[in-house]
């Protein structure tokens, strides 16, 4: 079955969400080298203005396009990605924060499909014109 068969404008192909603590910040900040203290010390991130810690972009990116790629499984492969990040995660030192992705079909052609994310936090969008262009294998 092809990547494209019975794809249709507004069908959400993936939904998933993404619980996120201070402790996966501090993984993250190792795993990818960002080490900024606003990722992991609440006086930094308050001297700066900001909210709270937070969550790193593009930590926040990976997590939008995860349900892209389970969806996709063998039948595809990500060609483009893009996002404009236009809200925060602030991650709570008890609560943590949970990153909600609904990943809808904004196009259909010959060549493939866009898909539009939704990211959210409680009730804000945190990624605005989140778009993954998916390809099918030929």
């Amino acid at each position: 079955m092809s990547l494209l068969d019975g794809l249709e404008v507004g069908q959400v192909v993936s939904e998933r969400s993404f619980p996120l603590t201070r402790d996966s910040l501090v993984r993250y900040a190792g795993a990818s080298g960002d080490f900024n203290p606003i990722h992991y010390r609440d006086d930094v991130a308050a001297a700066v203005g900001l909210p709270g810690v937070l969550a790193h972009g593009m930590l926040t990116m990976g997590f939008a396009v995860q349900p892209v790629v389970d969806w996709l499984d063998a039948r595809g492969w990500v060609s483009d990605y893009q996002v404009r990040f236009t809200r925060p995660v602030v991650v709570d030192p008890q609560l943590g924060a949970v990153v909600t992705v609904a990943a809808t079909v904004g196009a259909v052609d010959d060549a493939g499909a866009r898909i539009d994310l939704t990211a959210t936090v409680g009730e804000q969008t945190v990624l605005g014109k989140a778009q993954v262009r998916v390809t099918p294998l030929s």
